[in-house]
């Protein structure tokens, strides 16, 4: 080529395709050549006119250089431990000679004097010629696709293995050129032109990946170690623990020498362990509720000597050279760990324990409803460990919130039973006065129990029946609940004034004010009142009593009974109420207890006592002052008349000794005991005074078996329907009677039993009918106190005659007419409202004496 072609080439390059050979020796560059002995100098003889010739003397430095650094257009092989970098000599660093010496001095050099011509022009840089070679061609052509391939395919053990090798070799096959040849011809050894290349290349590694993939395979790593060496799942002793320790520290090196050690890497080990120390929280402490379990204690412990110090190796070894360990030590200004980048001191330590404290108190949240339902079974501790959570008033909130949240889903549902209701209610308020003893969180969890409570039917009588009940009894039944009874025996004479008059005591010296979190109708308790949280639950006191002495007449009325639970009762109620209130019901128990005296002195007056030699039929009354007591059963029918005889005089007896007053028998609600001498057995059988009459109706002078008919027993007996067959359905059930075959409603003595009710095995399924016939008649008997339904019920048949001679003479009217005209015709006016009326009068609707016509009721035409 001419001297004006390389001038023109040097202007104007060739085509790409096209090869530039780099000659051996040129005229210009003195008698020394690229490939020459090593003594060889590029000596230039610098001519400021001549820049066609240093363009050429620049173009065959390059052409050398960037032939030399290039890399090639291949994978690269996987690391082999100690004999890797003899294994990537010659292929992938190859041999360096005296003109690539010569020519990075030329394009590196500072006082190069091409480098002088073409400073700050970024397509003569070297350095960014090189980084462009490495990464944006080798490794997004080949090394990219591997890793790729690796995170795909494999598990994240392996992923990260894979990825750790290909980057670390990309790393040592990258920098090798860099480190070797071109930054010692930089200025200051290159240190500048270093911190740069590093950093594009762990920019180039790390955002040329798939960063969610990264991450995740960079998570499992870290949980997988972290859980080993906060010995979460498995226990390491001795050298196991120090071999596993040893290589998370290798690992973390690696990461941190191919780029992956930066703040990504601390963020997602953040999220690692945040996550672990939940777990952990979640494994040791779910269900350890027990007082004797020292839980917070345990975690503080914990985070102290285990969390914190796996967190102080982790992050050494991401801020320090692989030959330094990280030094652990309390310093005078409490440090526990001092390295060049990182220090932790012993107050972050403490506020990861105050954090796992915090999610304790969240766990113990979450199980709150099974710590309060096993307060029975000791768990006082999970409260104790809540009253550490509870310190703030947004944690006061969520506690509170989450708690009605889950008794609203768990609880207060149609499904659950009143007595569970109650049996919560009651360990709610056990174990909130031991959280909260101030009340206030109290406050507000029962809130919505108690309203819900209100609203149940039989929560009042539920509890007033389990305030007399018997506390040791095994057995006490569906609608008895033994904690109130329990309760009510520790209860202490707390009067109604003292709680009221608590905040006007000046005299308290540990008085405090109330909480700031305090709604405005709060109203703090100084006692842990089970008994007083549960009347308070009715609107007015009015209400508990009355059901109190509707449950104490049935209770007083009772057979075999000493009385002295009531007696208690009552004496605990009067000191809450006041003796007025409770009147009534001291004056029902003086009558039960007096009628033992006055039985006694009239039957010895009218010599009704039973004699010792001939046994003989005897009477026991209890003389009930009829108007302190509630509506009784008062059905009257015919009783034998040798019983009739008997109670004649003994109301002439009771007649002599209280002139002023008068008896009247209430037949309905006696007992009596009966003996019955049949064929082949005799049959003891205490029974209702209504049962007695039935059967002794059956009694004949003559040896044939009497029958009876239930239309004949009516009219006998004087006796409604339903009672008697009732007592002929107990007897039945008794063997006593027998129902005719063949006639309906027809039945006879069954004086012997027949020969199959005599053989085992023939007379089970008879034995068995009849015992279930007799448990359905005794199921349900009769209660002595008349209910708020019956008595409402026979007013309103009185009621009736008004309304349907109203609707006689007047025609058709709405429901709020007839209400305003009961009122007014009505003498004392009418006790009932709308819906107790509509109530009734619908009744009357179905049973076809009334129609609805327009809204209207009217006589229904027969």
């Amino acid at each position: 080529m001419t001297a004006y072609g390389r001038v023109f080439a040097s202007v104007f390059p060739p085509p790409s395709d096209t090869s530039l050979p780099t000659p051996k020796a040129t005229p210009v560059l003195g008698t020394g050549g690229f490939e020459g002995s090593g003594e060889a100098q590029l000596e230039i003889d610098w001519d400021p006119q001549d820049s066609a010739t240093e363009q050429v003397q620049w173009e065959r430095a390059w052409h050398t250089a960037t032939e030399f650094l290039s890399l090639p257009n291949e994978e690269l092989p996987p690391a082999y431990g100690e004999s890797n970098r003899s294994r990537l000599h010659g292929k992938w660093w190859k041999k360096f000679t005296p003109d690539v010496s010569t020519a990075l001095r030329y394009l590196l050099s500072p006082d190069s004097r091409g480098l002088i011509l073409r400073k700050n022009e970024k397509q003569y840089d070297l350095l960014h010629w090189y980084f462009g070679e490495v990464g944006l061609r080798h490794f997004i052509q080949f090394v990219r696709p591997q890793i790729l391939n690796a995170l795909k395919n494999g598990t994240f053990r392996e992923g990260i293995s894979n990825v750790i090798n290909y980057l670390e070799q990309a790393n040592i096959v990258y920098l090798h050129n860099l480190s070797e040849y071109l930054l010692p011809l930089c200025p200051d050894e290159g240190k500048e032109e270093k911190k740069l290349f590093l950093s594009n290349l762990t920019g180039l590694f790390t955002y040329s990946l798939p960063q969610q993939r990264v991450n995740d395979i960079l998570r499992e790593m870290l949980r997988d170690r972290a859980t080993a060496m906060l010995q979460i799942e498995t226990t390491l002793q001795g050298k196991e623990k120090q071999c596993m320790d040893r290589q998370t520290s290798m690992l973390l090196q690696k990461l941190q020498d191919i780029g992956f050690g930066d703040s990504r890497l601390r963020k997602i080990f953040a999220e690692v362990m945040s996550e672990l120390m939940s777990m952990h929280i979640k494994r040791v402490c779910a269900g350890r509720w027990h007082s004797d379990s020292n839980v917070a204690a345990d975690l503080r412990y914990w985070v102290e000597n285990r969390f914190a110090r796996v967190i102080c190796e982790v992050l050494s070894t991401l801020n320090t050279a692989p030959s330094r360990n990280p030094k652990f030590r309390a310093d005078k200004n409490k440090t526990m760990v001092v390295d060049n980048d990182i220090e932790i001191t012993l107050k972050d330590c403490e506020k990861w324990q105050e954090i796992a404290t915090n999610r304790l108190g969240v766990l113990r949240t979450q199980e709150l409803f099974d710590i309060v339902n096993q307060w029975d079974n000791d768990s006082r501790g999970a409260i104790e460990d809540l009253k550490r959570y509870v310190t703030t008033t947004a944690a006061r909130a969520h506690l509170t919130g989450a708690f009605s949240d889950t008794l609203s889903r768990r609880l207060l549902q149609p499904g659950a039973a009143t007595t569970e209701i109650l049996q919560m209610y009651i360990a709610i308020i056990r174990a909130f006065a031991v959280l909260d003893p101030k009340g206030v969180l109290l406050d507000r969890v029962v809130r919505p129990v108690r309203r819900y409570l209100r609203d149940r039917d039989d929560t009042i009588a539920i509890v007033v029946a389990s305030l007399l009940a018997d506390a040791q009894n095994s057995s006490p039944g569906a609608d008895v609940l033994l904690e109130i009874a329990k309760e009510m025996e520790l209860s202490s004479n707390l009067t109604a004034n003292e709680e009221d008059d608590a905040d006007l005591d000046f005299d308290d010296m540990e008085w405090m004010p109330d909480p700031v979190d305090a709604g405005p109708d709060y109203k703090k308790s100084k006692h842990l009142d089970v008994i007083g949280s549960l009347i308070s639950l009715f609107e007015t006191k009015d209400i508990f009593i009355k059901e109190f002495q509707q449950v104490l007449g049935e209770r007083l009325l009772m057979e075999g009974k000493d009385h002295e639970k009531e007696i208690r009762v009552l004496e605990l109620l009067k000191a809450r109420f006041g003796e007025a209130s409770l009147q009534a019901c001291e004056v029902m128990l003086r009558d039960i207890l007096d009628s033992r005296r006055v039985d006694s002195v009239i039957r010895n007056d009218q010599n009704l006592m039973m004699s010792h030699d001939e046994p003989s039929t005897e009477v026991h009354a209890r003389i009930l002052s009829h108007l302190f007591w509630p509506s009784l059963h008062s059905e009257n029918f015919a009783l034998p008349p040798e019983i009739s005889a008997m109670q004649e005089r003994y109301e002439k007896g009771f007649e002599t000794l209280k002139q002023s007053r008068k008896l009247t028998w209430l037949n309905a609600l006696g007992q009596v005991t009966v003996r019955l001498e049949l064929e082949d057995r005799t049959v003891t059988e205490v029974v209702q005074t209504w049962q007695a009459s039935v059967i002794y109706a059956f009694e004949t002078d003559d040896n044939y078996p009497a029958t009876k008919t239930v239309t004949e027993l009516m009219t006998d007996l004087s006796m409604s329907e339903s009672l008697v067959r009732n007592g002929l359905t107990f007897w039945v059930g008794k063997l006593v009677l027998r129902p005719s075959p063949s006639t309906p409603d027809t039945y006879h003595v069954l004086e012997t039993l027949p020969s199959s009710a005599r053989h085992p095995q023939r007379a089970a399924s008879t034995l068995l009918s009849a015992a279930a016939a007799a448990d359905a008649a005794t199921s349900a008997p009769a209660h002595a106190v008349r209910s708020e339904e019956e008595i409402m019920k026979e007013k309103m048949e009185v009621f009736w005659q008004f309304v349907v001679g109203m609707l006689t003479n007047q025609g058709a009217m709405p429901l709020t007419r007839i209400v305003m005209m009961l009122k007014v015709v009505v003498p004392g006016g009418f006790p009932f409202g709308n819906e107790e009326l509509k109530e009734f009068l619908e009744g009357r609707v179905k049973e076809g004496k009334l129609e609805v016509v327009g809204g209207q009721y009217r006589i229904k035409a027969s």
